[in-house]
């Protein structure tokens, strides 16, 4: 695999820095409770007033806790797994490592921008840098010229299109449908003491064009679409057990109408997972 000398370093600081902010998120403890806080918009919210999201709402708080579980729990031992696997010269190993560094890149942006400030910070933003360079380097690493030939023609290619419309979809009237009501009756969307919908940003600038880009890449059988699906799939797991878990969390103290998120996205963790290990079965090199 090219670059799996320098990919060698990039990797285990990944690992130790997100254990690191993983942990502390979920065990670092600061005495206190949670307060009503008035915000600069007039909306009234509760601050969490304890442990590492100190000064995140309570809400915000879960999500993150919710968030820093599926990290430990899922998305470093298959960080592991897929570099063990990847340096082997293993294709299937290479596409998992991939697409979980797409997962890291894109927790540790919302990390960096949405939590408020707190002493990991530039944990954050080394996890963020080291994350991007990594993907990077991973992208650039395949062979596009015979990539497409790694998959069996049995590969069920409109079904992994049609899962892609379907994410790229629900996302984008998701969030759409929380942003443009409010545009129309000159309000602002419930922002839960951030500055601006930084998710929604991240969602619609990035994943729900991804979603739709190798959806359509795929269907015309392009390298990239291979690729792409294969990162998607992934990132579709991770995003599916991610919130789930923050559902769960919010619903543990108390977020009204929390446990209603959860039951699409643990669809979208299940369609997602299923067609994960559809499209690893169905690739040909050994490995």
């Amino acid at each position: 695999m090219k670059y799996q000398s320098i990919l060698k370093w990039l990797l285990p600081p990944i690992f130790l820095l997100a254990l690191v902010a993983a942990g502390a998120g979920l065990f670092y403890q600061v005495p206190g409770g949670a307060f009503s806080f008035t915000n600069h918009r007039g909306e009234s919210v509760t601050i969490n007033g304890q442990g590492l999201y100190y000064y995140d709402t309570v809400s915000s708080a879960a999500q993150m806790q919710g968030n820093d579980f599926v990290t430990l729990m899922v998305g470093l031992p298959l960080l592991a797994i897929s570099a063990l696997f990847s340096f082997r010269g293993s294709l299937r190993g290479h596409l998992l490592l991939t697409g979980t560094l797409g997962f890291f890149l894109y927790t540790y942006m919302s990390m960096a921008t949405l939590a408020s400030y707190n002493v990991l910070f530039l944990v954050y933003v080394a996890i963020f840098a080291l994350s991007l360079y990594a993907f990077i380097l991973c992208m650039m690493s395949f062979d596009l010229n015979t990539l497409p030939q790694a998959f069996s023609e049995r590969l069920p290619r409109k079904w992994i299109v049609g899962l892609m419309f379907i994410v790229g979809g629900f996302l984008l009237l998701a969030w759409l449908g929380r942003i443009v009501p409010p545009l129309f009756q000159n309000q602002t969307p419930v922002l839960d003491n951030t500055t601006t919908l930084v998710i929604q940003f991240m969602d619609l600038g990035l994943i729900v064009p991804l979603a739709f880009l190798s959806g359509f890449l795929l269907l015309r059988r392009s390298a990239w679409g291979y690729l792409l699906s294969s990162i998607m799939l992934t990132k579709g797991v991770t995003l599916g057990m991610g919130v789930s878990a923050m559902a769960i969390n919010m619903a543990r103290v108390g977020v009204p109408d929390s446990l209603g998120i959860m039951i699409p996205f643990l669809v979208i963790t299940f369609l997602n997972l299923v067609m994960v290990i559809i499209l690893l079965k169905n690739v040909k090199l050994v490995g």
